[in-house]
């Protein structure tokens, strides 16, 4: 009964993914037949994808506290979920167990003597936590903010960052037969990402570099954020 319920709630979760999806491609089309939107137009857009995935994530953690409650396991076909964003032309994802929030881009409090990748600070739901550009972590090369720009909280026990990344596209199952291991020999993980990826996964013509959350908020640069004298 505990696997039907779990199946069951997966299923939800897909089914809430494809409305996402196709809201969003319908939205696109609106706009390609010449129906260009205005600023709100392209605010509202934004707020709704960020609803959207918000939702998404809450699902997952009510799923995973009810895997906790009744002992039920994840369904291995399917797959765990992962939060896939983008870096430069890179896809990129994290665990969604990981991730505490997709937010917009918003003010966010510079803090002297830090480190350059440190943009500062926001408070986030009542709790201060620091903002980091990821690219600039990583050494990419640094751009503009824009509307697609959005910040992903997140956790790891009681450590949240909040990470700059390009965009965020999609939530999606990814099963374990998919991803190659960061161990095996491969070219699909760029130079940049090897220290902080757990492996990569392709799924149909996408290769998505998975990241490790543990390797990534406790390496030793992200705990040494003092900027140097």
């Amino acid at each position: 009964m505990a696997s039907d319920n779990l199946t069951t709630r997966q299923r939800e979760i897909m089914l809430a993914q494809a409305r996402a999806m196709a809201a969003a491609q319908h939205s696109g089309a609106s706009t390609s037949a010449g129906n260009r939107p205005d600023a709100r137009d392209s605010m509202v857009g934004a707020r709704a994808s960020v609803s959207a995935l918000e939702s998404q994530l809450a699902q997952i953690t009510q799923l995973r506290t009810d895997n906790a409650l009744t002992g039920a396991q994840p369904n291995a076909v399917a797959g765990e979920q992962y939060l896939v964003f983008s870096l430069l032309e890179c896809e990129c994802a994290l665990k969604a167990e990981h991730i505490q929030g997709v937010e917009r881009l918003i003010d966010v409090t510079p803090v002297p003597n830090v480190a350059p990748w440190v943009s500062g600070v926001i408070n986030l739901r009542g709790s201060i936590a620091s903002v980091v550009d990821l690219r600039m972590f990583l050494d990419m090369e640094p751009l503009p903010y824009n509307p697609r720009t959005r910040l992903l909280s997140v956790q790891y026990n009681e450590m949240v960052i909040c990470l700059v990344v390009d965009g965020v596209s999609d939530m999606t199952p990814i099963p374990a037969s998919a991803i190659t291991n960061i161990s095996a020999r491969q070219t699909n993980i760029p130079q940049w990402a090897i220290s902080y990826a757990s492996g990569s996964a392709v799924l149909d013509r996408r290769v998505i570099v998975l990241l490790d959350a543990t390797r990534l908020l406790f390496s030793d640069k992200m705990q040494r954020y003092e900027a140097l004298e």
